[in-house]
């Protein structure tokens, strides 16, 4: 009896271990967790950010392209004209912006912020519907996800709303092709 309790206290011991749960590389790194490989928007938001000042009119905004990482100056909400009304109400005092983004070629991109904020891209007045989004908690490098199915021929302008702080981090990156 007692040969056959020692055997099974190890092994009890293992596996009760294994249900309390190893450290993950989740668990370690906040942002591992995505379902998607975002080593790319990952190494860009390990750059030097190019600043950039948003603006409240979609003929005033600044230019972004795809493979670069910016560091965007924000406006308090109510100062900005939207190019379309946004997919979400930004709160009061939050910070909003816009920007023009040419890209490279048509597909299907990803723009990357870091926090909980609102992103959307609109063409000729209209919100594109994305095609997917993920937002990680705890991680800013990024925190939050969003694909669009974009067309190059387009006029392309990225709002961004509901930001707690003036000062918002963002990439966009082409969807590799798999």
């Amino acid at each position: 009896m007692r040969s056959r309790s020692r055997a099974v206290g190890p092994s009890l011991a293992l596996i009760l271990s294994w249900a309390v749960g190893f450290p993950t590389l989740a668990d370690e790194d906040p942002c591992a967790g995505f379902k998607w490989d975002v080593s790319k928007e990952r190494r860009l938001f390990e750059s030097a950010p190019l600043p950039l000042a948003a603006t409240g009119t979609v003929d005033s905004a600044p230019e972004v392209t795809s493979n670069r990482f910016y560091e965007i100056k924000l406006l308090p909400a109510s100062q900005v004209s939207f190019a379309a009304l946004p997919g979400k109400k930004p709160a009061e005092n939050s910070y909003a912006g816009m920007a023009r983004l040419t890209i490279p070629a048509s597909g299907r991109y990803r723009i990357a912020i870091d926090g909980p904020y609102w992103i959307d891209v609109v063409v000729d007045g209209k919100l594109v519907v994305p095609t997917d989004y993920e937002g990680l908690h705890g991680c800013t490098t990024p925190r939050k996800i969003v694909e669009f199915e974009l067309d190059r021929a387009q006029r392309l302008v990225v709002q961004l709303s509901g930001a707690t702080f003036a000062l918002i981090r963002m990439t966009i990156v082409p969807v590799p092709v798999i």
